[in-house]
């Protein structure tokens, strides 16, 4: 059995993070080292560990997960805002569960 990954275990509540939205598909979290004044990571349940490993049947997954991360932008008022993918440890990716970066910046923001 392989071992979870960080996001899992706060899927599955075993560690605590700042939520900002639940649902059947997705969690989103604050970012715990945020590079925006609004820095969030919407987190599939469905445990992919890369971009590198999605199947065809992940298209509405992945929708869904911009969607959201849509949605959280106009909650927190982003006036703009960057959605970003890691992908593999040269891409940056640090946690091997697919999440997608949603970076911020109020009207009021720097």
């Amino acid at each position: 059995m392989s071992q979870k990954t960080l996001f899992q275990r706060i899927i599955d509540k075993e560690l605590p993070a700042d939520f900002v939205h639940e649902d059947e598909l997705c969690i989103a979290i604050k970012d715990l080292y945020p590079k925006a004044p609004v820095h969030l990571l919407v987190i599939p349940r469905k445990p992919i560990p890369s971009i590198k490993d999605l199947e065809k049947e992940d298209a509405e997954l992945m929708a869904h997960l911009t969607f959201v991360a849509k949605d959280l932008a106009a909650k927190f008022n982003c006036e703009g805002y960057r959605l970003v993918y890691n992908v593999g440890k040269k891409g940056g990716q640090e946690i091997f569960h697919l999440h997608l970066h949603m970076m911020g910046w109020p009207e009021n923001s720097k």
